[in-house]
């Protein structure tokens, strides 16, 4: 059996593994987290809690109404968008002229009270949810045996991630986004609906959650709290990219996935807080984070 520093090769392929794919949620959540920070200004800490529901609508779809997972992939991305951009509209539109406390006190009420609902209903148990057919079983690469759907989810997530960025950073509608962020009342005076444009950002950043949520569900099984369980270290992930950077929560999302799973090879009674460590020390020496502006 081949080993590297006396591991096994297939254990040390099977954590880098399961880094990729912690890695992807990683990644699609953090990048949602920094367009609604880098382009509205607010520290979204219902995040969590959109990640569950995107799962949750995912799980109700199927159970009620016969919805499998192919069209809930889209669908529930677009009902948690939908309710993040109502939120916006009528509710934290209220507070962008207040301290940005208010907005951070707003989402994590937000959030305890759609987990609160949800832990009544259903408990703080996992529902199952069958990955779909078409990705059953696995393939045998020689070296290792990768499960098929935890395949298509680090291939999936890379490409949402990078169109997302394409999106903000290269499209006539993401230069709007920027432009309204740095002088609304000057975007506003070319007719363009700077109030429209937040609304729709924030609910791409629900719907960017909602759909990691959807991915997650097959893996993690669905749970009022599986929220909670990954939202602190996002917020680790984005601070470490640096706060509103998009392509730096990508990047990082993955590169912490990564360093998570090789720490549980070599090291495993640090694995739960080499991500907290990181953080602290890219604090330390960068405090914008690795891809943040300073100043």
């Amino acid at each position: 059996m081949t080993t590297i520093f006396g591991i096994p090769l297939a254990a040390l392929f099977g954590q880098l593994l399961i880094g990729l794919i912690n890695g992807s949620f990683y990644a699609l959540l953090s990048l949602g987290l920094a367009v609604i920070f880098g382009l509205l200004r607010v520290i979204n800490f219902a995040h969590g809690a959109q990640y569950m529901l995107g799962a949750f609508v995912a799980y109700l779809l199927l159970q009620y109404i016969g919805i499998g997972y192919w069209p809930a992939l889209i669908v529930a991305p677009l009902i948690v968008g939908a309710f993040g951009a109502l939120v916006e509209r009528f509710l934290l539109s209220r507070l962008y002229n207040l301290d940005p406390l208010y907005g951070l006190l707003f989402t994590f009420g937000m959030a305890l009270a759609i987990e609160g609902t949800f832990r009544y209903f259903y408990g703080a148990s996992g529902q199952p949810y069958a990955p779909p057919a078409l990705l059953t079983g696995g393939t045998n690469l020689g070296f290792m045996f990768l499960p098929n759907y935890r395949g298509w989810v680090v291939v999936v997530s890379l490409i949402v991630c990078i169109g997302t960025w394409l999106l903000i950073e290269k499209t006539k509608i993401g230069s709007y986004l920027r432009a309204a962020t740095e002088n609304s009342t000057l975007v506003q005076s070319f007719g363009i609906n700077v109030p429209m444009l937040l609304t729709l950002t924030y609910g791409l950043g629900a719907a960017l959650a909602a759909f990691a949520g959807v991915l997650a569900a097959p893996i993690y099984q669905v749970s009022p709290l599986m929220g909670s369980n990954i939202i602190i270290v996002v917020f680790a992930v984005v601070v470490v990219g640096g706060m509103g950077s998009i392509m730096g929560a990508i990047i990082t999302g993955y590169v912490l996935g990564v360093a998570e799973g090789l720490t549980k090879v070599f090291y495993p009674e640090a694995s739960n807080i080499v991500v907290f460590v990181i953080m602290a020390i890219v604090l330390l020496l960068r405090p914008a984070g690795l891809f943040g502006r300073d100043g």
